[in-house]
Parts: structure tokens; C-alpha cells; sequence
């Protein structure tokens, strides 16, 4: 059996997922009524609403779909079979509940709309919700920050139609908050975030992005990461000047200022990249700056877009995709890229994510050129990054030495760039590369 059936297999951890629900239930209610009397106390009116948004209409029955949330919740822990993975799902919940709570106490905003009058079963369900919550406790929705988590659950464990059935329904929630009356737009997208977020703060595999997180000492990683802020600054100054439509640069400002904390303090475990693809938290608050690389990397490349023999079956170029990778024949990748997903197919796969536009270390530079070596006796091999110009570049550069095929760093280079020219291979680059040693035979005999 795979290891993921094995965990749907085991016996449901019942003792902690009781305590943490024991934990969860009365927090939830605390939490979230402190930031409700704090904001009616203040009389809280400010309220973020566009005008299209009054053509919403008013759907009673949509308050199922809202209300089955709280089932929901209780049902999520069923589906955690491991001590960790408990854990790991009440770690989640628990984070939303605290960035949305702290939202709602530094920003307090309000509905403006007034619901109508509902009656039968629709009516009491309205007026049972309307016992606790109030009509504060806006933006980000903490409705839809936990169904971001719960959804991430539950379809992590649906197949076939069992999946489709959680994503309609996931939708319908999704949906009620604005059909209920009970949400303005704005607090949609930021409690999708919020709930993002708590997705790449605890993620399934591999550790939290912040348990080895330092401030880094290299200037190049440090420029970059100001750069990077930088950016993320001005596209959220932006997007709040111009208003509107212009609130959604929020998200590509989001995705830069998580790419500044790689650079400044996370490193390459920030993307989250595993087995060529970036988790689900990952994958989706990066995706407008996965989406601007991506575009970057085909425009740099676009007249030279073919990778190119070096020596031995390898060859270097951009990272491909599944129909390139299938046309060249080739039988292994290496993936040095971080910020990009790479294709899958049928091939020997080896991801080694490095951060753009850095210097790699010299213990990267051996371990890149020892995956080169391996995969290479599988047949034809790529070695790629983004653009196959500089990354990549330094691997296989590093593979020509530690290999004896060539006796220093200039001619290592000096290969490259007769079998691509366009390689860049500045002086950091080179200086590492120096500091490799060919095999001790290759020495002695020259």
C-alpha cells in the first residue's frame, strides 16, 4: 500500500483531535466575539463596498451551505489519521482565527446592507447566526479563510466524484457569504489569502518555511530582497491609488513581498518546491509572480528557445515542458529553478531549487554536478533553469570539473560557451566554481 492510503487506513488519533476541538471551539467563539463587542463599542462604520455589489441579490437558502461550515470543521479532524497531521490542521485553524481576529481589531469595518426579513426554517437559521455575530468582523473573512483550509482537506482526501462534490459545495460557501448578506467582495479575496497563508505557514510536506529562517549575510540576497520589497511596496501603493479593479495588484504585492522574505530570510524552502511542484499554499499566493517569470523567462529565450548538446548526453538549456522535453528524448531533468513548476512525464527527475540571480554555494555546485552524473547514465539529460543562461549554466560547469572532463573553471566555461553562447557566468559564479576540486586522479595525472 502507498503511504497515502496507509494513512487513510489508520485509526483516527480521536484523543487529539478531541483536545484541540476542546481548544478550537471555545477560542473561535472568545476570539471572535471580543473583536465583535470591541468594534460595536466603537461604533464601527467604515465599511469597503463597491457599487456592482448591490446588484447581489439576497438568496435565503444559501444560509445552508453557509451554516454547514461549522459541520464541517468538526468533520475535518476525521480525516487526519496521524498525530502530525492533526497537528498540522489545527495549526492552521488556529493561525486563521489569529491573523483574521487581529485584522478585525486593527482595521474594524462593517456590512452596510441591510438583509431582509426571512422567515420559516431559512428565518431561524438567519436568526440563530445572528445571536453571536454581529455585523462587524469584516475583512479578511474568517468564513472563507477556514474553508480555504477545510476544502484543502477534504479534497486532499475525495476522489473522482467525491472531489467534484467538494468543490461545488466548497463553492457554495464560498458564494453564501455574499448571497447571505453577511460579507462585502473585499472580504472574499483577503480571507482567501488569509487562509493561503496559513496553508504555507504549515505546510504537508516538509518543514514550516520560518523553522530555519535567518537573515542572510550575502549582499547579493540582500539587494534582491530589498529589490523585491521594494516592488512589493510600490504595486500596493499602486493598486490603492487607482482603487477598484486595481485592488487586486494586492495579490502580485502579496507574492512579491513573500519572494523578498526568500531572498532575505527563508532562502530556496520558501517556494516550497518539492518534486517539481510548489505546494498548494505556495503555488497559489505566488502565482501572479510564477506567472511574470514564467512570461520573462519565454520572452529572454524566445529566439534561441532549443537547449543545446555540451558533452556526454547532457545538454543545457531553459526549463522545458513535457511536449520539449518528449521531442528532445530525454531520459532525465535537472531542475535548478525555485520559482517555476516543472513538467512531468516519464523521465528521471531531480529538483534542485536555487534562488535566481544568486551565487550558489560550492557544497550546491557538488551536489548539482553529482545528480548530473547519475541521471546522465539514464540516457540524454537537460540540465535547466529559467532561461538556461546562468543556473544552470554554474551546474553543469560544475559537472565538467568535479568530473575531470575539464581541469578549471575558465575552461569549463569556455566550453559552455561554444556549445551556448548565450551561458552568463560572472565572476562570483566563476570564483565558486574555482573552488572546486577535479578527481585526484585527474590531478595526478596532469
Amino acid at each position: 500500500m502507498t503511504s497515502s492510503r496507509l494513512a487513510r487506513a489508520a485509526p483516527v488519533p480521536w484523543q487529539r483531535s478531541v483536545a484541540w476541538l476542546l481548544f478550537l471551539g471555545p477560542f473561535f467563539f472568545l476570539s471572535y466575539g471580543f473583536a465583535n463587542s470591541l468594534a460595536a463599542r466603537g461604533q464601527v462604520d467604515a465599511a469597503v463596498v463597491f457599487d456592482w455589489e448591490r446588484r447581489i441579490p439576497f438568496v435565503p437558502w444559501t444560509i445552508l451551505p453557509y451554516w454547514s461550515i461549522d459541520l464541517l470543521y468538526g468533520l475535518s479532524f476525521l480525516l487526519c489519521r496521524t498525530p502530525r497531521a492533526v497537528d498540522l490542521h489545527a495549526l492552521r485553524l488556529l493561525t486563521a482565527q489569529l491573523v483574521s481576529v487581529a485584522c478585525f481589531v486593527l482595521f474594524p469595518l462593517r456590512y452596510s446592507f441591510v438583509r431582509p426579513e426571512t422567515d420559516g426554517l431559512f428565518g431561524a437559521l438567519f436568526d440563530a447566526l445572528a445571536g453571536f455575530d454581529k455585523p462587524y468582523n469584516q475583512a479578511p473573512s474568517l468564513h472563507i479563510s477556514l474553508l480555504v483550509i477545510l476544502w484543502a482537506r477534504f479534497a486532499g482526501a475525495a476522489r473522482g466524484a467525491g472531489a467534484l462534490v467538494v468543490h461545488v459545495w466548497a463553492l457554495l460557501i464560498a458564494m453564501s457569504v455574499l448571497t447571505t448578506y453577511q460579507h462585502h467582495f473585499v472580504d472574499v479575496p483577503t480571507g482567501a489569502m488569509a487562509g493561503l497563508l496559513c496553508l504555507w505557514l504549515w505546510p504537508e510536506t516538509g518543514p514550516a518555511p520560518w523553522v530555519a529562517a535567518r537573515l542572510t549575510a550575502s549582499p547579493q540576497r540582500r539587494r534582491l530582497a530589498a529589490c523585491y520589497l521594494t516592488a512589493a511596496l510600490a504595486v500596493a501603493a499602486l493598486g490603492y491609488a487607482v482603487g477598484g479593479a486595481g485592488l487586486w495588484l494586492g495579490w502580485l504585492a502579496l507574492a512579491l513581498l513573500l519572494v523578498a522574505l526568500c531572498y532575505g530570510l527563508l532562502g530556496p524552502a520558501g517556494f516550497q518546491k518539492y518534486d517539481g511542484r510548489h505546494s498548494l499554499g505556495a503555488a497559489l499566493l505566488l502565482a501572479p509572480y510564477t506567472l511574470l517569470a514564467w512570461a520573462n523567462a519565454r520572452l529572454w529565450t524566445r529566439r534561441h528557445p532549443q537547449p543545446d548538446p555540451v558533452v556526454d548526453g547532457v545538454w543545457l538549456g531553459r526549463l522545458p515542458d513535457a511536449r520539449a522535453m518528449a521531442h528532445g528524448n530525454f531520459r532525465g531533468l535537472v531542475d535548478l529553478t525555485a520559482e517555476l513548476p516543472a513538467p512531468r512525464g516519464d523521465w528521471a527527475y531531480a529538483g534542485l531549487p536555487w534562488l535566481d540571480l544568486v551565487t550558489p554555494e560550492v557544497r550546491r555546485l557538488e551536489h548539482a554536478a553529482a545528480q548530473i552524473e547519475h541521471l546522465r547514465r539514464r540516457g540524454p539529460l537537460l540540465v535547466a533553469c529559467a532561461l538556461g543562461y546562468s543556473r544552470s549554466a554554474g551546474a553543469v560547469a560544475a559537472w565538467l570539473i568535479v568530473s575531470g572532463r575539464c581541469a578549471s573553471a575558465d575552461e569549463a566555461v569556455a566550453l559552455l560557451r561554444r556549445a551556448r553562447p548565450c551561458v552568463v557566468v560572472g565572476p562570483a559564479l566563476r570564483q565558486a566554481l574555482a573552488r572546486l576540486s577535479p578527481p585526484p586522479e585527474t590531478v595526478g595525472g596532469a
